[in-house]
């Protein structure tokens, strides 16, 4: 039986790890919509207007942001995007880590050590599952040189 729950336990904790890597993407668009939806309820728009406003505004972080970095050209823009999102996920990763830690870790310099590298850790996996959705593409020019027609040329042509 006490092997059962350790391996229950086991798969628990691993599943419980591979939804914070799955889920590291949503970190800035739950906390939009956490603040947002807040900000409804006290200006008034009760319970239910305040949970659709808030679901709403993560929504539209989400999409805008993920449009604006599959269709921007400047890299900048990108890093800037990739960066707001991989932040807040660093900073829960950090916060998720250090309390599964506490579990099992009684000294407080190794769980901050095993806390940073949670962080580090989430947020590269939320910056890069960010920038999946940018591709690259060549600039305009060269786009309009590859729509060029070209010259078909064959040997039946030659041969008249």
């Amino acid at each position: 039986m006490l092997a059962l729950g350790l391996v229950l336990n086991t798969l628990g904790i691993g599943l419980f790890c591979w939804a914070i890597f799955a889920l590291a993407v949503y970190a800035l668009p739950f906390f939009v919509a956490l603040n947002v939806g807040m900000l409804a309820f006290r200006d008034g728009a009760g319970v239910f207007g305040a949970l659709l406003i808030g679901i709403a505004s993560g929504a539209l972080t989400l999409a805008v942001s993920q449009v604006a970095v599959a269709n921007t050209r400047s890299l900048a823009l990108r890093v800037a995007i990739a960066t707001a999102f991989a932040v807040p996920a660093a900073i829960a990763g950090y916060h998720v880590v250090f309390a599964l830690s506490q579990i099992g870790v009684p000294s407080l310099a190794w769980r901050e050590a095993f806390a940073g590298l949670g962080a580090v850790c989430v947020g590269v996996t939320a910056w890069m599952r960010l920038i999946v959705f940018a591709e690259t593409r060549p600039p305009e020019s060269a786009k309009v040189a590859e729509e060029m027609p070209q010259p078909i040329l064959t040997a039946a042509t030659h041969e008249r």
